[in-house]
């Protein structure tokens, strides 16, 4: 089995040191299912002062992030780790969910670009392959987004989660709310996700193939 690479750059890669050393993801790394190499985005400034930001041009409120050394080091990454995906993670990016964290469980290298300040470069997104978001708010970077991401997507990487059905039967594997976890009859299971979601996400139930029982 191969192992999964995923790339982080970031000013902040201290912030990515407790998740990745604790639950899940450390079994992960111990049982090389999933490898995470940190990237300290001001190791590619070439300012003597490992500067990585700058006034948006034309003017504006805030700083934004150079696209020099976002390029240098995503171009870094991927002399060994060619063909890699690179998501940055962005407010305005596509939204993400669990059919998105699948799709990105099946690809073996990922590279992801945590934004700060007021954002970056437009012409960033001449180097990537996606913006990612993971809802309609502002946080100060985009590294909590991507430890959220990355979690998302190990966990359903074959083997990380030691009993893989229960993966499957999560909330929103099939666009519904799980079921509570104090009965287990199968029926019982069915009505109550039902219930729930129509509660809670009724919007959600447009996605579901109801059958006659249900």
């Amino acid at each position: 089995m191969k192992t999964h690479q995923v790339d982080i750059i970031t000013i902040f890669p201290g912030m990515f040191e407790s998740p990745l050393n604790e639950s899940i993801l450390k079994r992960a790394a111990e049982e090389n299912l999933i490898e995470v190499r940190l990237h300290n985005l001001r190791d590619y400034s070439q300012d003597k002062h490992k500067k990585v930001d700058d006034y948006p041009f034309g003017g504006g409120v805030g700083m934004v992030m150079n696209v020099d050394p976002i390029v240098r080091a995503i171009e870094a990454v991927k002399q060994d780790r060619p063909g890699a995906h690179t998501i940055l993670m962005s407010p305005r990016g596509r939204s993400f969910n669990q059919e998105r964290a699948r799709e990105l469980s099946g690809m073996e290298c990922l590279i992801f670009v945590c934004g700060r300040y007021e954002g970056v470069d437009e012409r960033v997104r001449h180097f990537i392959d996606e913006e990612v978001s993971i809802g309609d708010y502002v946080l100060t970077g985009g590294e909590i987004p991507a430890m959220v991401v990355v979690e998302a997507v190990a966990r359903l990487i074959p083997g990380v989660v030691g009993d893989e059905n229960s993966v499957v039967e999560e909330s929103f594997s099939e666009h519904l709310l799980e079921y509570p976890q104090y009965k287990k009859i199968q029926a019982w299971q069915r009505e109550e996700s039902l219930k729930k979601t129509a509660k809670v996400r009724p919007d959600l139930l447009k996605k579901v193939k109801l059958n006659d029982q249900d």
